[in-house]
């Protein structure tokens, strides 16, 4: 439906926000909604809820917030009202290593997340998130190609994040690659 809308923030509300673009005021549902200022234009990526009685946007400052949440949604028994919160409440960061750790006991902290679906997050999630970048790579000067090449070897992201500071980023991509790769056998 929408890939983003970008304009000019009108109205802020507890769940949501709307954004005037072009004269049309878009009612956004978001994460967090005071993290948005009146008056000041964005650029807001959209997921579009569509179903016999409902039409809802929901959106999100940056495209890795997004996919976090269409992965979330995939979750059995979790669907976008419950998947918000989560992302209001936790970083990127912190949902992924607790999917990758099954941390049980860091997701049900989260509102309306019981242990069953917090369970089910792990079973449907575990290993599935490494698509997104999810801001180490994006904070630190590391290559997000060398993170890209060794996901397609198999290697997982958790794994992947151990060794990757020990690499030296100035090297060509070739060379990244024989070190982490070094590091990862041992």
């Amino acid at each position: 439906m929408y890939g983003y809308i970008k304009g000019k923030v009108v109205l802020i509300d507890s769940s949501y926000i709307v954004i005037d673009n072009n004269g049309i005021g878009y009612l956004i549902y978001v994460p967090n909604p005071y993290s948005y200022q009146l008056d000041h234009e964005y650029k807001v990526y959209i997921y579009t809820k569509v179903s016999e009685d409902e039409f809802t946007l929901y959106g999100f400052k940056d495209s890795e917030q997004k996919e976090l949440f269409l992965k979330l949604i995939d979750v059995k028994g979790l669907g976008p009202k419950m998947a918000l919160p989560i992302l209001a409440t936790g970083t990127i960061d912190a949902i992924f290593d607790a999917i990758e750790n099954e941390n049980v006991n860091y997701l049900k902290k989260f509102p309306k997340i019981g242990d069953k679906v917090a369970r089910q997050m792990i079973l449907d999630l575990k290993g599935k998130l490494t698509s997104i970048n999810t801001g180490i790579f994006a904070r630190e000067d590391y290559s997000r190609e060398l993170m890209d090449v060794l996901v397609g070897l198999g290697y997982k992201q958790i794994d992947i994040k151990r060794i990757i500071k020990k690499v030296d980023n100035t090297k060509s991509l070739e060379d990244q690659v024989k070190d982490a790769l070094k590091l990862l056998l041992k």
